[in-house]
């Protein structure tokens, strides 16, 4: 049997600490170690208690859960899950949070009553126990710089993942030029981030990056991401290719799914595609990837042994791809 995932919660509140406390030991698999009222509390825990994963909120008096949070993440990276008002200064706390290398930020519940917990349960258990030993990188300040215009060869580039891939996709992003390949992403946002997600890539990324709709043609210099809800994605042609949406049920609990899109894509643009997939929880995605191989395109999906960054496969032949390299790799695939 495997170990339980041992969880520390940070919350200034004592009414939060002890619903979440007690939301969290309903989950099988995951124990509570410890709870901490701030910053100073937590750093003496997480060293005598030795946490797999911290739950932290993000509005803290003294020191803020953002500051914590930036942190851990420049010195000793641990999972750190985070919880934030619905807000518009929530959404933009929750998008900070997620770049600074958080795995997840979920919305306090408006009533802190334990039916408002029950109602995140499962998605909060599977990331959870999804965050343990995940690889975790050291924030880095370094500017990412775009690269030069490419010469486009047609290709279309699909990504897929959770939540915790928002760093990767700030640092990718910032390395591809103004005309980069048409770009859709499926990223597992919380409700209401996506549009925050945008606003901030948009101000520090050289290509065009927009909310996909229904009907939208697919051109060079344009990243789509699909918005958290209502519908799945799928790529509808290629070349001349056009998004379209379908109102569908969850797959593996997740709308939009990485799977259809990925799988919609093979089916339009068969070798002609790029995929990468970074790194999701194992329910959505795979056959997505499956369904690309089988079309003979390009995937890149995360290595075996979790810091060895990424592993690109076509057909029968594999390599490995360094993370700080994955930008230019995608671009060498891409272009003439």
């Amino acid at each position: 049997m495997a170990a339980p995932v041992k969880v520390l919660v940070v919350d200034d509140s004592l009414t939060m600490r002890a619903l979440l406390s007690g939301a969290l030991e309903r989950i099988p698999g995951v124990v509570v170690v410890g709870s901490a009222d701030g910053a100073e509390e937590a750093r003496a825990m997480r060293a005598s208690l030795n946490p797999d994963v911290i739950t932290l909120d993000v509005e803290m008096p003294g020191m803020s859960g953002l500051e914590y949070l930036a942190e851990v993440m420049a010195s000793k990276p641990m999972p750190i899950i985070m919880f934030s008002t619905r807000t518009e200064a929530g959404a933009e706390a929750s998008i900070e949070a997620l770049r600074l290398g958080a795995i997840d930020c979920f919305p306090k519940p408006k009533v802190a009553v334990a039916a408002e917990f029950d109602k995140i349960l499962a998605k909060l258990g599977k990331r959870i126990k999804a965050a343990k030993g995940a690889a975790l990188k050291t924030t880095s300040s370094a500017p990412v710089t775009a690269a030069a215009p490419i010469e486009w060869n047609g290709r279309i580039l699909a990504i897929g993942g959770e939540a915790a891939a928002t760093q990767a996709l700030f640092d990718l992003f910032g390395g591809f030029p103004a005309n980069c390949p048409p770009t859709v992403v499926v990223q597992h946002l919380g409700a209401g981030l996506a549009g925050t997600m945008i606003e901030k890539l948009a101000a520090e990324i050289a290509p065009r990056i927009v909310l996909a709709e229904d009907g939208m043609a697919l051109e060079q210099g344009t990243i789509y991401l699909a918005p958290p809800g209502e519908h799945h994605v799928v790529v509808d042609g290629w070349p001349n290719g056009k998004l379209r949406m379908l109102a569908r049920d969850p797959i593996a609990g997740e709308r939009p799914s990485i799977s259809i899109l990925f799988a919609s894509i093979a089916k339009a643009a068969g070798a002609e595609a790029v995929g990468l997939l970074l790194g999701a929880d194992g329910e959505d995605g795979d056959a997505g990837i499956r369904a690309l191989q089988a079309a003979s395109a390009y995937c890149i999906v995360p290595a075996e042994d979790r810091g060895a960054g990424f592993t690109l496969t076509r057909r029968m032949a594999t390599q490995p791809v360094p993370a700080a390299q994955l930008s230019r790799s995608i671009l060498k695939l891409c272009a003439k």
